[in-house]
């Protein structure tokens, strides 16, 4: 039996855009991790820049799509809540690029390293996740994936104990602590929202299984 996405031929357009955006949120992750890790900044601003622009792009083709075509892959509130949910991520990776670069000689010793190491791998993960989707909305695969977010965000918040002891019972610069909590916290907030997007793409699995 064929079903009506097959007929109007629109299975797959939604699925394809929806991915294209969940790499381009991990790309901005690792564009993050790599602005952190390295002291040359402004090939990666550059790269910032292009994501976002690509990310604005997909979003708003989406949105079109969504007004334009008859018959969608997924209900179109759904379409809507994860185009929504995976542009807030480098949205909010963009946000802290721009802020660290301002104020990154003044912060210099803070190690953001590794808690943007768990944001690029929260995103990939939602890459996949999204990826999950076209495969026929299986919950098994879906909600390992599921669990390994969720294990990540609780790795991040393990992780800022020590900076933020380091930072606020050793140090003596409360200038410092104060930038690098609002960066840590911006980190933080993307690895949230790699979050809502898994918890999206679990309630449309959930749905329709």
């Amino acid at each position: 039996m064929f079903s009506l996405q097959t007929i109007f031929g629109k299975g797959d357009k939604f699925y394809g855009l929806l991915e294209q955006s969940a790499e381009a949120a991990r790309e901005s992750a690792k564009a993050l991790h790599e602005l952190v890790a390295r002291s040359d900044r402004a090939p990666v601003m550059a790269a910032f820049a292009e994501m976002r622009t690509r990310e604005k792009a997909l979003a708003a083709q989406i949105s079109e799509e969504l007004v334009n075509t008859f018959v969608t892959a997924l209900d179109r509130e759904d379409i809507d809540a994860l185009n929504s949910a995976l542009y807030k991520i480098p949205k909010t990776v963009e946000k802290f690029a721009e802020r660290y670069i301002i104020v990154g000689e003044r912060v210099a010793g803070v190690d953001f390293a590794q808690r943007a190491q768990v944001l690029e791998q929260s995103a990939t993960v939602v890459a996949e996740m999204i990826g999950e989707l076209r495969r026929g909305l299986r919950i098994d695969p879906v909600k390992k994936l599921q669990d390994r977010l969720q294990a990540l965000e609780s790795e991040g918040d393990r992780m800022l104990l020590a900076p933020y002891r380091t930072l606020y019972v050793e140090g003596n610069d409360a200038m410092k602590a104060m930038l690098a909590k609002d960066l840590f916290e911006l980190i933080e907030k993307a690895i949230d929202k790699c979050r809502d997007v898994g918890n999206v793409v679990y309630s449309i699995v959930l749905k329709n299984s």
